[in-house]
């Protein structure tokens, strides 16, 4: 039986990841704000799969709240075989209309979060010869696109970084790069969604599906849709400059309102 943290744990695509881990037999180790929902969850998957799941309230946008997750990610006794780094959100508006206290608690839960809990994770698995670690990003990373791409691109390229240091250690990292997922993420943030079209939603079950098989080939990047894979493969080609205007258009016809 091996454990599994994951942040953000609650919905979207945190839960699904909770969800096919809790079937697939695995502990979990359930990260969120909310105490109440952590718990409901945690006697849910515990009484439909028989698996134990341990709830740690954390605010990752804090200090505290990231020290509390990296300290049960370092104890030995209880090891985490899988950490999922998912906590995030969106802010709604272009550069500037948002607060710079909004843009830094996003580079804090995106960025900080992501590195000092990847390294909680990753001292204890290569010491121990094996684990793993999802960092969830996004599409957004590939394209110029404010400062939610530019976090998320950070998180790509650190976990590439980060695969390549470790590599031949037992411990594999990789980047998840979905697209627009059916979650709580665009309603928290304010975004109307209507103007989304149907084709561009993907499923967070599937997704999940797609990117746990994604890691155990090895990949250090996860684009889990061919839709998604075709698009990333034409901004490639792209010249940034084009891309950056189109990448602004785009957000405003297909983006938050």
């Amino acid at each position: 039986m091996t454990t599994a943290l994951i942040t953000g744990s609650t919905a979207g695509i945190g839960a699904a990841f909770a969800r096919r881990l809790a079937a697939d037999g695995h502990d979990l180790v359930l990260v969120a704000r909310d105490t109440k929902r952590l718990r409901e969850q945690a006697t849910e998957l515990h009484d439909r799969h028989g698996i134990e799941a341990e709830v740690l309230t954390a605010d990752l946008a804090t200090d505290d709240g990231i020290e509390a997750v990296a300290a049960r990610l370092g104890d030995r006794r209880n090891p985490v075989d899988l950490l999922i780094n998912n906590a995030g959100f969106g802010n709604k508006g272009r550069y500037l209309e948002v607060s710079l206290a909004d843009e830094l608690t996003m580079l804090k839960v995106h960025c900080e979060a992501v590195l000092r809990l990847t390294s909680a994770a990753t001292e204890t698995m290569r010491k121990r010869g094996r684990g793993g670690v999802v960092n969830v990003a996004s599409v957004a990373a590939f394209v110029p696109r404010g400062t939610y791409g530019a976090s998320k691109a950070w998180v790509v390229q650190f976990t590439q970084g980060v695969a390549k240091d470790l590599a031949g250690s037992g411990v594999r990292l990789m980047a998840l790069c979905p697209g627009f997922v059916r979650t709580e993420f665009h309603e928290r943030a304010g975004m109307g969604t209507d103007n989304i079209p149907g084709w561009m939603w993907l499923d967070a079950d599937k997704l999940v599906t797609a990117a746990l098989h994604d890691l155990a080939r090895g990949r250090t990047v996860s684009i889990p849709d061919p839709r998604y894979k075709a698009l990333m493969g034409l901004v490639k080609v792209v010249p940034r400059d084009l891309l950056g205007g189109l990448s602004s258009r785009t957000g405003r016809k297909y983006g938050p309102r």
